[in-house]
């Protein structure tokens, strides 16, 4: 058993080490270009994805909207996660049209759709990319396991290769997500912070 959690170690730890490479580094920096211009424009994030890569844009929203390092204004920011949305659309249109269908409803020019998903072949994540370029959003993808039927569709993506199960994959997704929030903070506050925001 000690050899398999070493095993599961030595993986968590590749994982993160994919964020070392230069095409990493050059999307963490471009998104949060798109991002800092998204906000400072009074635009918005909306942020999905299915199951743990849900949990990780609702993540991603609340540290945005609320606290992450220090203390600052809210940060307009939002994961399509709501489910008196989700059951309805689900129920009455399919599952597939969840995200595309909250796009349409709360997306306007100049905000930023993020789709997570580890396979890339979520069509409710598919639809809602094609959704939020029609209404002139720009679109990011974080991707895995070669990036499915979405690579190569948004805008700006990340496909994290090498991992054959989703929970790596969201290990690295997550940790960029981290960085993200943190260069966007200092992006749009430094020498503005009042004081460190408490644990949370």
């Amino acid at each position: 058993m000690k050899e398999d959690i070493r095993k599961a170690v030595e993986d968590g730890i590749k994982a993160i080490e994919f964020l070392h490479r230069p095409e990493s580094i050059a999307f963490i920096e471009k998104a949060s270009d798109w991002i800092v211009e998204c906000l400072e424009k009074k635009g918005k994030l909306l942020i999905a994805g299915n199951g743990g890569s849900l949990c990780d844009a609702m993540h991603f929203a609340e540290e945005l909207s609320g606290f992450f390092r220090k203390k600052r204004r809210a940060l307009g920011a939002m994961a399509l996660s709501d489910p008196g949305h989700m059951s309805c659309t689900a129920n009455d249109a399919g599952y597939d049209f969840v995200f595309s269908r909250g796009v349409e409803a709360l997306g306007r020019e100049g905000d930023l759709f993020i789709g997570l998903t580890t396979s890339g072949n979520s069509l409710n994540l598919l639809y809602a990319i094609q959704k939020a370029k029609e209404l002139g959003l720009k679109t990011i993808s974080f991707l895995g396991k070669g990036g499915g039927k979405i690579k190569g569709m948004s805008d700006l993506e990340w496909i994290v290769e090498g991992f054959s199960t989703s929970d790596r994959i969201q290990e690295a997704h997550m940790t960029a997500i981290h960085i993200l929030i943190e260069i966007v903070e200092k992006k749009l506050f430094s020498r503005k912070f009042i004081e460190t925001c408490p644990s949370h």
